[in-house]
């Protein structure tokens, strides 16, 4: 179909599992990124070229319980979107409060994020999961991060957690808006999370899904933890 509410699991990051929900009254258990030369429908992991190559459409895959044909409805469900949305926003204010906590900890000139912090997030991360109102980041600490110039022996867990909750809650009383810039409705697009927090305007690239304001979130508690070489970051949305 040309065009569907439905969010798929991106294949080169997926970060924010698909929505779920119902087309023509049958259960859409999955959503994914799929990719045709005109010849060969490729899904998710199975895709051979990067997005966007020349000559080849890319589209969302429903994956059903059973076939479905003709004009159809949908309905994507709305606790798994909101949820998503919670975890996706949570998780990027918490990415730009982590930075502006770990500022001092770098020996070197870094890469800024949008709010002039040295972007330890997308400079350090390993992994990303976002989760029903909450989500996971899993951050390398090892030598290549040090010969960049942080410094992990300054990691103190007990200050870093309050530091980055305090901004947090900062965030969140301040109602700011929320939105995603996307050029054009074509699912390769670069589109863009913003968010109007108090002094200036952050901006992640980000192709997930989102709540329209921080005050949307209500409260987001914060932990950390020491894994070997990597720092594990997990933010729970309380439910209002």
């Amino acid at each position: 179909m040309a065009r569907t509410p439905f969010h798929p699991l991106d294949h080169a990051w997926p970060d924010q599992p698909a929505d779920t929900g119902l087309l023509a009254g049958a259960r859409v258990v999955d959503c994914q990124t799929g990719a045709t030369d005109g010849q060969t429908l490729y899904i998710g992991d199975e895709i051979p070229v990067k997005r966007g190559a020349e000559g080849w459409h890319w589209l969302v895959v429903h994956i059903m319980e059973e076939p479905i044909e003709g004009q159809v409805e949908l309905w994507v469900d709305p606790d798994r979107r909101h949820g998503l949305s919670a975890g996706h926003t949570a998780c990027h204010l918490t990415a730009l409060a982590l930075n502006e906590a770990l500022a001092p900890l770098w020996r070197k000139e870094a890469r800024a994020d949008s709010l002039g912090h040295p972007d330890f997030d997308q400079l350090a991360i390993a992994s990303s999961r976002i989760l029903n109102h909450g989500s996971r980041d899993v951050y390398r600490l090892g030598k290549s991060l040090r010969r960049k110039g942080f410094d992990p022996a300054g990691l103190d867990l007990p200050a870093l957690t309050e530091q980055v909750g305090e901004r947090l809650k900062e965030w969140i009383a301040a109602d700011a808006p929320v939105w995603v810039d996307c050029p054009d409705d074509d699912l390769t697009a670069r589109r863009t999370w913003r968010c109007l927090l108090p002094g200036a305007e952050a901006s992640i690239p980000c192709g997930g899904t989102h709540l329209t304001s921080t005050g949307e979130l209500n409260a987001v508690a914060v932990e950390f933890a020491l894994e070997g070489d990597e720092l594990a970051m997990t933010t729970r949305v309380a439910r209002a």
